[in-house]
């Protein structure tokens, strides 16, 4: 029941392109994808940093 077959995926397609017609569909996927895009490479910046709370913390702990 949790698995989606070929027949449920076809309905979805064609609601899909009855909805958004064949030539929107192309600019909404360009707009998910650099939505995605900038999603990961904002997640990427915030690992390489570290947060201002450990830098504040550290700094209590030096003060002590």
């Amino acid at each position: 029941m949790g698995r989606m077959g070929f027949t449920e995926w076809a309905i979805i397609i064609a609601v899909v392109l009855l909805l958004f017609g064949g030539k929107k569909i192309p600019e909404l996927m360009k707009g998910l994808g650099s939505g995605i895009k900038e999603f990961k490479n904002a997640a990427k910046d915030e690992e390489g940093q570290p947060s201002s709370s450990k830098k504040q913390q550290s700094q209590e702990d030096n003060k002590l």
